[in-house]
């Protein structure tokens, strides 16, 4: 394809760039993201679960990954602040007998102190201080995040000189801030993993739904970029960034 037909096709991927939920089913067999991360979150969830353990799992989304541990719903709550989400949950999880409540993971935790065994936070923001306050003495805190450094490869190959949209979302700092608050980190570990795109198309509609890693992306603003990575794509068969993930296990101390 000459210049101008790639950019009518990638101007047709940028009017597609819609999604529901976190679902990139779009994009399937069109990238790779390796997720075969030095962890297992769910591993590492299961581990500290048993039938008598209270368990909170903030910034649940739809509450897909919570419902997957099949553990007692009298023994659940689930907190989550992204509007469409919140009716998910109120129609999938208060039915259940789940203690939902809508709540953005850094405001106050609408539970009362000491309430949880284990609170869980996979790519959620969360409140160092309330994870303290709701956790009981010996609970324990998990935690997975998309770190400050996610896909900026790519950030940089289409909009260089684009700041961190996240700079605090560091390992170092996320350790600190829990030490901060009273709790003993017993896990703390980050990994690095590739990200690939098979067309320059897909990376269009990739960077046009993570508007955060991406501010302000277009077709016709990044047009010159693009020829960039479509020579890439034609040189390599892909074009390579890499995702940025940490995760923490910590727990509350007697104080």
């Amino acid at each position: 394809m000459n210049p101008e037909q790639l950019k009518q096709q990638w101007l047709k991927e940028e009017e597609n760039a819609r999604i529901i939920g976190w679902d990139f089913s779009y994009l399937s067999g069109r990238y790779k993201e390796e997720d075969d991360l030095p962890w297992d979150y769910r591993a590492l969830v299961l581990e500290r679960l048993n039938k008598e353990t209270d368990l909170l799992d903030m910034e649940t989304g739809g509450g897909e990954f919570l419902l997957s541990l099949n553990h007692p719903y009298h023994r659940t709550a689930a907190t989550e602040g992204y509007p469409p989400n919140i009716k998910v949950c109120e129609n999938t999880l208060l039915p259940l007998g789940i203690d939902f409540k809508a709540a953005d993971g850094e405001d106050k935790l609408p539970y009362p102190d000491g309430r949880f065994d284990l609170v869980v936070n996979r790519h959620g923001s969360y409140n160092v201080d309330e994870i303290k306050r709701t956790l009981r003495e010996g609970g324990a805190f998990i935690t997975q995040q998309v770190g400050a450094f996610n896909d900026r490869e790519l950030t940089d190959l289409l909009l260089p000189g684009t700041p961190l949209p996240y700079p605090d979302q560091r390992l170092d700092k996320a350790k600190s801030d829990l030490e901060s608050a009273g709790l003993r980190v017993v896990q703390a570990m980050e990994a690095f993993r590739p990200i690939k795109f098979y067309d320059t198309g897909a990376l269009v509609w990739f960077a046009k739904i993570i508007e955060w890693e991406f501010p302000g992306f277009s077709v016709e603003k990044c047009f010159d970029r693009l020829l960039v990575a479509e020579r890439q794509v034609r040189e390599n068969g892909h074009v390579a960034g890499r995702i940025h993930r940490y995760c923490l296990v910590a727990e509350k101390k007697a104080d």
